[in-house]
């Protein structure tokens, strides 16, 4: 009974709340002035009102300055009541229109000026009538009389409901027609940006008279370019708010669950620049927390950039700059229109033969390379000792502690397993752990990944609501299909796994554990066998990070897959030629009408002119571009490495030479295959003829920079490819925000791009100081692009601890030599032979100094020092989660085709395709 009562008043509390609330005021109203009360009102609701002036003197009469008139309007202005000269009075209608009623109280204009009292009760539903009078008309019980009151009181709620729902449908509505807008709008605004991008190609007049650009075209070009940034930055400010783009501009933030869904539709759609500020705020140790010490690595080239180019853009931009303008070599400069001279007055071929200003070019090499040097071995110094502490501050991993052992000698009688246990066992008996021997399981992870393909499959159908009718059995709908095809795909794994682990197909290779590092770094350096070829020892990398396929490679095959390789790269850096020398030709009308006679009426028009020199060959050319760093990594893959860092890190050196090769060198010796394998044969001659065709291709390189250097960059901040994906799935698939996978970075695709752009801006920086402006414009966007993606965008699929940054030294080291041998070449060209002689030795020291960051820092990067291992080995011995990591480390290193997989659900045989088809602490 105590239960019940307590619902009752429950329920009674819950009525009570969603119930309309009568208003009853008291306020003060002066001589001649108005006041209003609203009320909103909804449609067929009824509302009564009782007013009255309290009487100041009781028992008497009240006086003639105590009276009021009253007006009750609704929102369109029509009269519910209407009184004048009053003292007191009531109202009550029935709401025809939904909205605000409004009753407005005038008091009667009197002096001296009194304050008047003024009672005020506003019913309106439910509390508009009088249950007391019903009850007692009536002449019912009590109850009777409560429980109409509740009923009067839900059916109240009932229509209140209805109306909300009304109302949310129409704002869904409204969201939905919004969303599709701003989708359509979306693409009409990337499909107008590509099209303002296509005028600036059109209007850019490249190669004008000899290849000679004209400042006029660079400065349209730095203008449509700036235009351009802006609009990008506008619309990726809108479009990065949208929530069904999260997953394209905020996937790490969305798995992160850091993202916020804005309840303000409107703040939406106004563009903002407060994600800039967001990108820039991140300290370098939230950066390492976020991306690792790859990403702080990817940043640190940039600022690295941004620190050189700063420098040398002052010496270029106010020293070099204005000695190669007041130079006469070529023409005198019109100083009356700037915009007609070409950017090879601004060049160093404006000066004369001999000229002593050329002394100043030579002090400027010198400098540069000095404080390039200098920030090099900073930098390097700064990375070695970061690569050391983030090995300090991180927790115990399962790489530290294992190797990777490969070629194991094969015993009469002993499995692959018996003969490392053994051999570990009695050669490093202090520190072996354990061990897990490598099978050959690449038919069955094919078979692993078609069931998980499948389980997606299943896993994005929309659920039946309806049950059908069960004309058939279960096995003839599709659900059961679907099943009757997991169990079969279940039975196939588990008969694969049983072969695959059967004794002798088992590769000859194993990852060994031991209790401390320093014992695994020990085994790791150390030779084991008299025979060179027999236990080599490799690095472990992390688990999740091993490339499992080609494991069953022998030493042989390895060695026999790098030598495809390079002949591969070789063989695809001489069909790149192909569209190289194709954009050259494009750029020359007349040799195309002397081949092609029946196209001469058509490329006399001066739009198809300016479509095909201006266009096409940068289109063809960066289309060309764009296939190369997935080529590079397919080719790294199947080289023999281990796991996928090695793969990225050996795709970015071959994208980084292939790209200086037939971007820089192609374009700079203009002409045959042949002119340019000719150069290569004659070495002596190379310091002389780059400085000849170097600066010639100054204006060229200019246009690169400001065109595809600025749209590359925005292109990376916009995600072009994945938002178009994105767009087409949501019109074909329903999302689901479970689903989605937070993209890795691309380092061998966006490392070789940043350091090509530095080598761009060392080369020309005494050539064409012009360039130096926009260089480091480039490398400014990059630094606000890159960081917002790496804390927005990218998650770490692996970490490599710093170890991309001796590729990025090296190229850098490479790019001081190369301007180190065009300068000694253009001096020779100058006659300036005391300059050229004082030249020579600074590409020696140049290298020797590399050497010697070689040898000073590169070890670190190699393996880590023994006081650094055993340090750390001390610290774990007092950590109790010790014995729990080493638990783990058993079974760390396990092939996920031989784990144990569940296909089909447990319980009953209708839940089988709601329930996981794969456990996900299985797989």
């Amino acid at each position: 009974m105590f239960l019940q009562s307590q619902k009752l008043w429950k329920m009674l509390l819950i009525l009570a709340i969603w119930s309309p609330i009568s208003h009853s005021l008291h306020f003060d109203l002066h001589s001649g002035r108005t006041k209003c009360i609203a009320e909103d009102i909804k449609s067929n609701s009824m509302t009564v009102g009782k007013y009255n002036i309290d009487n100041p003197h009781e028992g008497q009469a009240l006086p003639q300055s105590h009276k009021i008139s009253v007006k009750v309007t609704s929102n369109s202005g029509n009269n519910y009541h209407h009184a004048e000269q009053v003292d007191s009075g009531q109202f009550a209608f029935s709401a025809i229109e939904a909205g605000d009623y409004m009753a407005c109280f005038t008091a009667v204009d009197h002096k001296p000026e009194v304050s008047l009292s003024i009672d005020f009760e506003w019913k309106t539903g439910v509390q508009s009538k009088s249950w007391a009078n019903v009850a007692k008309k009536s002449q019912v019980e009590v109850m009777e009389f409560e429980v109409k009151s509740l009923l009067d009181t839900v059916n109240s709620i009932h229509e209140e409901m209805y109306y909300l729902r009304d109302r949310e449908e129409e704002m869904q509505d409204l969201n939905r027609s919004t969303n599709t807008k701003m989708a359509w709008l979306s693409v009409l605004s990337f499909f107008v940006c590509i099209g303002v991008a296509g005028m600036q190609f059109l209007h850019l007049k490249t190669f004008f008279e000899k290849k000679k650009m004209l400042l006029s075209a660079l400065l349209m070009s730095v203008g449509i370019n700036s235009c351009l940034c802006v609009l990008f930055f506008i619309l990726y400010s809108v479009l990065r708010k949208q929530p069904h783009n999260y997953e394209v501009f905020l996937p790490r933030r969305l798995a992160d669950g850091t993202s916020k869904r804005r309840r303000n539709k409107v703040a939406r759609y106004i563009p903002s620049v407060k994600w800039i500020w967001k990108s820039w705020r991140p300290t370098e140790k939230e950066l390492m927390e976020a991306s690792g010490l790859d990403g702080v690595v990817f940043m640190r080239m940039i600022t690295f950039s941004l620190k050189v180019f700063l420098f040398a853009g002052i010496i270029g931009v106010f020293v070099l700059l204005p000695v190669n303008c007041f130079g006469d070599q070529l023409t005198v400069i019109d100083y009356a229109d700037w915009s007609a001279n070409s950017l090879d007055l601004f060049s160093v071929a404006n000066l004369k033969i001999r000229s002593q200003w050329l002394w100043v070019h030579f002090g400027a090499i010198y400098l540069v390379t000095a404080f390039v040097c200098c920030l090099l071995y900073f930098e390097f110094r700064y990375i070695a000792l970061k690569r050391i502490e983030h090995f300090y501050s991180s927790k115990p991993q399962p790489e530290q502690f294992t190797i990777l052992v490969r070629n194991i000698p094969s015993t009469d009688g002993s499995s692959v397993s018996d003969t490392v246990d053994r051999f570990f066992g009695e050669s490093h008996f202090s520190t072996y752990l354990s061990h897990v021997v490598i099978h050959r399981t690449s038919k069955l992870r094919s078979v692993v990944d078609k069931a998980k393909k499948l389980y997606k499959q299943v896993k994005h159908k929309k659920p039946v609501k309806k049950k059908p009718m069960r004309f058939f059995s279960r096995r003839d709908t599709p659900e059961g299909h679907y099943e009757s095809v997991l169990q079969e795909l279940e039975q196939d794994i588990r008969i694969g796994q049983a072969e695959v682990s059967a004794p002798g197909k088992e590769v000859r290779a194993a990852f060994v554990s031991f209790k401390s590092r320093y014992g695994a770094a020990t085994a790791l350096h150390m030779p084991q066998s008299i025979n060179p070829t027999y236990w080599l020892t490799e690095p472990a990398p992390e688990p999740h990070d091993v490339h499992w396929p080609f494991f069953s490679a022998s030493f042989m095959q390895k060695w026999l897959a790098k030598i495809l390789v390079v002949f591969a790269c070789l063989l695809l850096t001489i069909l790149f030629l192909v569209p190289v020398v194709l954009v050259q030709g494009l750029t020359n009308l007349p040799a195309l009408e002397f081949m092609f006679p029946f196209l001469t009426l058509i490329l006399s028009m001066k739009v198809v002119s300016q479509i095909i020199t201006g266009y096409l060959p940068s289109l063809i050319l960066q289309t060309s571009l764009k296939v190369v760093p997935p080529i590079m990594e397919f080719l790294s893959s199947i080289q023999g490495h281990i796991c996928h860092s090695d793969i990225q890190k050996s795709a970015c050196n071959k994208v980084i030479w292939f790209t200086i090769w037939n971007v820089f060198f192609a374009t700079v010796f203009s002409g045959s295959a042949f002119y340019k394998l000719s150069v290569i044969l004659d070495p002596k001659e190379i310091p002389v003829k780059l400085a000849v065709a170097v600066p010639a291709q100054a204006s060229f390189f200019i246009a690169y920079v400001v065109t595809t250097g600025w749209t590359d960059t925005l292109t990376e901040l916009f995600r072009v490819v994945p938002f178009m994906v994105s767009y087409i799935k949501r019109s074909f698939e329903p999302s689901d925000d479970n689903e989605f996978v937070v993209p890795p970075m691309r380092y061998h695709r966006d490392t070789p791009r940043v350091l090509f752009f530095g080598l761009l801006g060392i080369t020309y920086f005494f050539l064409a100081p012009l360039i130096l402006p926009f260089i480091l414009l480039y490398f400014c966007l990059a630094y606000i692009i890159y960081r917002n993606q790496f804390m927005n965008v990218y998650a770490p699929k692996f970490d490599t601890g710093g170890m991309f940054w001796p590729m990025i030294h090296y190229t850098m080291i490479f790019s001081l030599v190369l301007m180190q041998a065009i300068a000694i070449g253009l001096f020779a060209l100058k006659k300036m032979e005391l300059a050229t002689y004082l030249l020579v030795p600074l590409p020696v020291c140049t290298l020797l100094f590399n050497e010697f960051c070689r040898k000073r820092f590169m070890p670190i990067f190699t393996a880590y020092p023994a006081e650094v291992l055993t340090k750390r080995d001390k610290e774990d011995r007092n950590d109790p989660r010790m014995p729990e990591f080493y638990n783990n480390l058993v079974s760390a290193y396990q092939d996920p085709a031989l784990l144990p997989l569940r296909f089909s659900g447990s319980g009953s045989r209708n839940d089988s395709l709601t329930s996981p088809l794969l456990s996900s602490s299985e797989v």
